[in-house]
């Protein structure tokens, strides 16, 4: 049942703020203008390479490719495989930092694609107002583990619980003007 399957994208969302997770089922269906900031218009915008399959002319690399895990319960797609080197790449516009939620991602859709019966055997962020490929180790068994706790914490969470904001962190969240735990603007405004 997809339900059940966690969406690879929100991953970094959940350690950012769990609550936001819901505060976009809520507003997912409505004008993203009421919540979308610069950042995220423009990973839009760039993202739209990918979903168009234009990234890449080689017959080899795939684009926007539907992925999945039974054994993690995951669901997403991936930006591109490219076969001959046997490379998963994770696009992003900017990158100043990579956190722990965007490797976790990456290790989602690796998982999905070994489960799938890929040949994953390097994976990496591309950034492409920079031009730069950044590769990222493959998990380990010691990652695994923790990432499957991360999973399981992920399941386990309930929006009424109480939420302990992090003024910094909710003031750059795309939801802080909508948020209802919230009486701040963003810094987007």
């Amino acid at each position: 049942m997809e339900e059940d399957y966690i969406p690879i994208s929100t991953l970094n969302d959940f350690i950012f703020c769990p609550y936001s997770i819901y505060l976009h089922n809520v507003y997912m269906e409505t004008d993203e203008g009421l919540y979308h900031a610069t950042p995220q218009t423009r990973g839009k915008i760039a993202h739209e390479t990918i979903d168009n399959k234009k990234a890449s002319n080689r017959v080899d690399d795939l684009q926007a490719l539907p992925i999945i895990s039974e054994e993690y319960g995951l669901m997403g797609k991936i930006d591109i495989y490219k076969g001959k080197e046997h490379k998963l790449i994770e696009r992003k516009y900017q990158l100043k930092n990579i956190y722990q939620g965007q490797i976790y991602q990456l290790w989602a859709q690796y998982l999905c694609m070994k489960e799938m019966g890929y040949d994953v055997k390097e994976i990496a962020f591309y950034v492409i107002s920079t031009n730069k490929m950044i590769p990222i180790d493959l998990p380990n068994h010691i990652q695994l583990s923790e990432f499957q706790r991360f999973l399981d914490e992920y399941r386990k969470y309930d929006p009424s619980s109480p939420l302990k904001a992090n003024i910094n962190k909710c003031l750059h969240c795309i939801y802080c003007s909508i948020c209802d735990k919230m009486e701040e603007e963003n810094v987007y405004q």
